[in-house]
């Protein structure tokens, strides 16, 4: 009896504006980010945050130099805390949607190679049939999406797994291969010269996506292969739209998808160095969170991209 009082007593101290208070902790590690977050003064949520422990019975954080780190319990806890408050703002999505004349939300992360085929097949066919279905893409690099689908901001997700032990918690589907290529601005003066190796192109500037993502890992992977030091000249860049804006006004050299630059290169406003890269990158599919039921929505979308992925798979 006392167990079940006191879980009672736990549910009703906990508030949304709790669980709110403890993502932007994780998030932050620092409570007056985190205050500044949800729009309290510190004072609020430090006690707030003694509320919720002494709710739960026990500290959700430990406190040192380097500012708050988790507790065992504490992880569990934000988990719980990050999963109920993005379910909640899928609701209210949902519910204003539907308000005004809507049928629901869909939200997918997407890689920026998958965005100009397999997706924008898949959004085009599922909007001409579904018009007032509210579609949100978000992310543009496998590592920025695999966070995106942990912190349950997105129904699923376009990419690759980035580390060897996200097979336990996601589901991984292939659906596409990816080409890259090396390409330049059109009037760079490396322009129709051949033959090029990847050692001529070290020395020049680089557009490179974070470190964390699988394409950069292959590349680092490709000049430790060929023996070469990578370039000292680097601007990390993990959005399309700034990496194909800082090609077009500099020198730089970039790696990029090769649905993502095929309409620069069709239009002369890029062109494609004559050194092959990337060939053992593997390709993108469909991720998911490991047992869970997605909507009818979601799983729609997920037939659709299947549909429009089969052509890609047979022809690599």
């Amino acid at each position: 009896m006392n167990e079940n009082v006191s879980q009672l007593a736990l549910v009703n101290r906990l508030k949304f504006k709790h669980l709110a208070l403890l993502v932007a902790l994780d998030d932050a590690r620092n409570l007056h980010q985190a205050a500044d977050a949800i729009n309290v003064a510190q004072p609020s949520a430090s006690r707030m945050l003694s509320d919720i422990e002494e709710a739960f019975g026990f500290l959700l954080f430990e406190r040192n130099a380097r500012g708050m780190q988790p507790t065992p319990l504490g992880t569990a806890t934000l988990a719980y805390a990050r999963r109920s408050l993005a379910d909640l703002t899928r609701f209210a999505a949902d519910l204003d949607s539907k308000r005004r004349g809507g049928h629901g939300q869909l939200t997918v992360g997407a890689i920026m190679g998958a965005a100009p085929d397999v997706l924008a097949m898949a959004v085009t066919e599922l909007k001409s049939e579904r018009p007032l279905l509210n579609v949100r893409i978000l992310g543009e690099t496998s590592d920025q999406v695999v966070q995106l689908l942990h912190r349950r901001e997105v129904d699923l997700a376009l990419g690759r797994l980035t580390t060897p032990l996200q097979h336990n918690d996601f589901d991984f589907e292939p659906l596409a291969r990816e080409a890259m290529r090396l390409v330049v601005r059109a009037s760079h003066s490396l322009a129709g010269k051949a033959p090029l190796s990847l050692n001529s192109l070290i020395a020049w500037p680089w557009v490179l996506q974070p470190i964390t993502s699988p394409a950069r890992g292959l590349f680092e992977e490709e000049l430790a292969r060929a023996g070469l030091s990578s370039p000292s000249n680097v601007v990390e860049c993990a959005s399309i739209f700034a990496t194909l804006q800082l090609l077009q006004n500099s020198d730089a050299v970039a790696m990029l998808p090769e649905s993502v630059v095929r309409d620069y290169l069709r239009a002369h406003l890029l062109i494609e160095l004559p050194v092959e890269i990337g060939k053992s990158l593997s390709g993108f599919g469909l991720l998911r969170r490991k047992q869970e039921t997605l909507s009818e929505p979601a799983e729609y979308f997920i037939a659709l991209l299947r549909k429009y992925s089969a052509a890609s798979l047979t022809a690599g």
